[in-house]
């Protein structure tokens, strides 16, 4: 029987990225993969010369730390930095407005009225919340205004984190933001404040994909991570042993079981609830209550002629009750014009989310008479395109709803009683390329530390009747 440092279960981007730091910092790592590849919902489409991402398009990046796990992952050259321009844009009525950016812009914007802009001013008057669970809608409407609310954040946590601004908690979706208010007791003096404090030991703020799309960064690592990758081979059965745990899984007619001193659990929360109900129910049952969101990823391919719109900037979002049923669009050609056609334009288009999860379930035609419509009046595209390519994720991003915060403090006292077991996914610490990153680094550091303690018996085992049943598998992995 193997014996591991470490078993990393899930080889989307948290488990890869979990894995490789492990593993760089000199454990004996196995990575396991239920699919016939990595990346999970990262994926790169090729189709009549288009480059098309299936889930996440870029990296946004602020870190210092990111900068650092590319590098060593030997990712840095191939990374495509964003193309000059950004210019982000919001529906407003019948026309897109440029969100502003900065104090001079925000004063000369047309995007809120006057009596909006004056409310933004007052923000450092108004006192702290004293809700420690109110959602997004709660807390950003109390400092900023319910027009800026409704203008810019709320398309922003229908968009990029297919939330529902109503039910989104604050202080799991926007941490910064309510550490700010927390500590200075404004947005607007702690973001100044916080800009003095941090310069010169931050990350440039950047935006970047790589040649050949963001597979290229799940492929890398794939290949260059320092560990081992079972594909494949699905995780049926975890229990605490003496110093570690055992871990149990299958492929076609085989079957594979090891020892592992750390267990990383980097599947969705349905599977990650599944592999432990039998050690602790009520962790389950708390894993098992993380709701997702269905997105659909439509890309759409034209010729540049018959775009009016210059695209000259990243995209737009749009707000709910607009008339349109999509929630914004990635202007990609515009952001790296390699992943277009010479005299083509590839606009992306996401439909879904919480705000209307039965998009889940369109056929192309459907979502053609969602997504047309507006690229139309919006952009002055003109007839059918010339490519079309849909990506379907029904379960795409954990909602950070309800008392999201509370779940999460109840799902790591849990993990106390369970040493050695990690959960490393989307649902904890941000749903970003760049947060999974950073959460992967911490989560070795911390693998690291209990590694040099002396191993300590978990406080929950398994009577032999819940233990699966390794001895009749007909045959071995190796």
């Amino acid at each position: 029987m193997s014996e591991l440092d470490a078993v990393v279960v899930g080889g989307g981007i948290s488990g890869l990225a979990t894995a490789h730091c492990l593993a760089r910092s000199g454990l004996k790592v196995e990575l396991w993969e239920s699919a016939s590849r990595v990346g999970g919902k990262i994926h790169t489409a090729s189709q009549d010369g288009y480059c098309l991402d299936s889930a996440a398009s870029m990296v946004m990046n602020l870190r210092n730390e990111v900068d650092a796990f590319i590098e060593t992952s030997g990712l840095d050259t191939s990374k495509l930095p964003r193309a000059p321009g950004n210019k982000r844009y919001v529906l407003d009525a019948s026309r897109l407005q440029e969100v502003p950016t900065g104090f001079g812009k925000l004063l000369r914007t047309p995007l809120l009225s006057t009596a909006g802009k004056l409310r933004l001013l007052a923000e450092p008057l108004v006192g702290r919340g004293k809700d420690p669970h109110e959602s997004v809608a709660a807390f950003v409407g109390r400092r900023l205004g319910r027009e800026f609310l409704e203008k810019v954040f709320e398309p922003y946590l229908a968009g990029p984190l297919a939330s529902d601004v109503d039910h989104a908690e604050a202080v799991s979706t926007m941490p910064r933001l309510r550490a700010l208010e927390s500590r200075y007791g404004s947005l607007a003096l702690g973001a100044l404040l916080h800009k003095c404090l941090s310069r010169g030991s931050a990350a440039r703020p950047q935006a970047f994909s790589f040649s050949g799309g963001m597979a290229s960064l799940i492929d890398g690592l794939a290949r260059n991570g320092g560990f081992r990758l079972r594909k494949g081979l699905h995780a049926n059965g975890i229990w605490p042993v003496k110093g570690g745990w055992m871990v149990a899984g299958s492929a076609d007619k085989q079957s594979r079981t090891v020892f592992a001193r750390q267990l990383v659990l980097s599947t969705p929360a349905g599977a990650a609830a599944r592999l432990v109900h039998a050690l602790d129910p009520l962790l389950a049952e708390l894993l098992g209550g993380i709701d997702y969101a269905p997105i659909k990823v439509v890309h759409t391919g034209f010729e540049r002629a018959r775009v009016g719109h210059p695209l000259g900037g990243s995209g737009f979002l749009v707000p709910r009750h607009s008339g349109f049923e999509c929630n914004g669009c990635l202007w990609i050609s515009s952001l790296f014009p390699g992943h277009a056609p010479a005299g083509k334009v590839l606009l992306t288009t996401y439909l879904g989310g919480a705000r209307n999860p039965a998009a889940a379930g369109w056929d192309q035609t459907r979502c053609l008479d969602a997504v047309s419509p507006m690229l139309r009046k919006l952009l002055a595209a003109r007839g059918e395109p010339d490519m079309v390519h849909i990506a379907s994720h029904q379960s795409a991003l954990p909602l950070y709803h309800g008392r999201y915060s509370e779940r999460l403090s109840r799902i790591a006292a849990h993990l106390e009683q369970l040493p050695g077991l990690h959960l490393e996914a989307n649902y904890r610490g941000g749903v970003s390329v760049r947060d999974r990153i950073l959460c992967a680094q911490a989560a070795a550091s911390r693998i690291l530390r209990q590694q040099q303690e002396k191993p300590a018996r978990t406080s929950i085992w398994l009577d032999s009747s819940k233990l699966p049943d390794v001895a009749a598998a007909t045959g071995t992995i190796s």
